[in-house]
């Protein structure tokens, strides 16, 4: 500890020794992870925000957030623009408190090939891990998302140069990783009113590929559909058809009572089957203490359904900050977080006894 007494002790130095609360720990697991050949690691950011490191050991991370919900009660009411003010017709702000620690820290990113962002929702595009890697990463990468986030990162003050603007159809190559933009299904995108592009009449429905994408992660030891905050559409069937999907990372929560935002558990076992994956990860649930999932649901109905329906893929449980190999994990059910103590009896025991019952 920096501070040894307590006449020292400023809420300050509180921040700097306990925040974020897993210091540089996943940082250093993802730099030092030299990913076999024939496989691909991810681990998860919290939320959709994932990394994925190719065996060539190329990195890209997708809806990379490092920010918070609400803090405090004395907010002023919604906007009536807000996206839930106009699905609702309520003013209350939305008690959306954070409920995850932040397990990475975005200014120790030194190591990064692409970061890209699949909407402009301010809990995927973030102001502070994009002012982070413009300023930290060594290689001028590039920041690839549809038009919508590409405005507000040159809001921000990202060089226009670093920006690349894509939509469905589009591919781009990083390295060894090659990047299929598709469409994405969030229509809460459509009722939100985004940075830099023009605001059409409220019964107008505006252009999806210009707010928001989906991305394909195609590498050498497997292939990434992430599916941002999608809702479910009869549409990702033909993604499963065009697309050889390993690992799905579908955006699953509960929905409060008149909003209509997240995939329930059957949308996500619906989705899977569709997109004919081998894995599916449900993402999302873990981050608002409002709409706080259980993952569980999903493997409960899976095992219900999995031998009626002949399901082929697994659905996989992850913990914040946890890693995912394929296709080493492609038949584990649920992550935790490793236990230690590897080294146990390495050397000899200092107990006034043998055994400590």
């Amino acid at each position: 500890m920096s501070v040894k007494d307590v006449h020292q002790v400023t809420k300050q130095a509180w921040k700097d020794e306990v925040f974020p609360e897993w210091g540089t720990w996943l940082n250093e697991e993802i730099d030092t992870t030299n990913v076999p050949s024939g496989k691909v690691a991810l681990w998860w950011l919290c939320n959709m925000g994932v990394w994925i490191k190719s065996d060539q050991q190329t990195s890209v991370v997708v809806d990379f957030w490092c920010g918070s919900g609400k803090n405090t009660h004395y907010k002023p009411e919604m906007d009536p623009r807000h996206q839930w003010a106009r699905l609702t017709g309520g003013r209350n702000i939305q008690p959306n408190l954070r409920t995850q620690p932040m397990v990475i820290d975005p200014f120790e990113v030194r190591k990064l090939d692409a970061f890209l962002v699949t909407h402009f929702h301010s809990d995927h595009q973030d102001l502070h891990v994009t002012g982070a890697i413009l300023q930290n990463v060594r290689e001028k990468i590039p920041f690839i998302g549809p038009k919508a986030v590409v405005e507000k990162w040159l809001s921000w003050g990202v060089p226009r140069e670093r920006c690349k603007v894509v939509q469905p159809g589009d591919v781009v190559q990083i390295k060894d990783v090659e990047i299929i933009v598709t469409d994405s299904f969030d229509r809460t995108a459509l009722i939100s009113d985004s940075v830099g592009l023009d605001t059409p009449d409220d019964r107008t429905v505006p252009e999806m590929d210009e707010r928001a994408v989906n991305y394909v992660i195609k590498t050498n030891g497997g292939t990434v559909y992430h599916g941002a905050d999608s809702h479910y559409s009869t549409y990702f069937a033909k993604h499963g058809k065009d697309f050889d999907i390993d690992i799905a990372l579908l955006a699953f929560a509960e929905n409060p009572v008149g909003i209509q935002d997240k995939m329930t558990s059957v949308d996500i076992l619906r989705a899977a089957e569709s997109l004919d994956t081998k894995v599916v990860i449900p993402l999302h649930w873990d981050i608002w203490s409002n709409m706080l999932g259980d993952p569980r649901e999903i493997l409960y109905l899976w095992r219900q359904r999995r031998e009626r329906f002949d399901y082929l893929f697994y659905p996989f449980l992850w913990q914040p900050g946890g890693k995912f190999l394929f296709p080493d994990d492609c038949k584990k059910l649920e992550y935790f977080h490793r236990r230690g103590f590897e080294d146990r009896y390495s050397y000899p025991v200092n107990l006034p006894y043998r055994a400590f019952l």
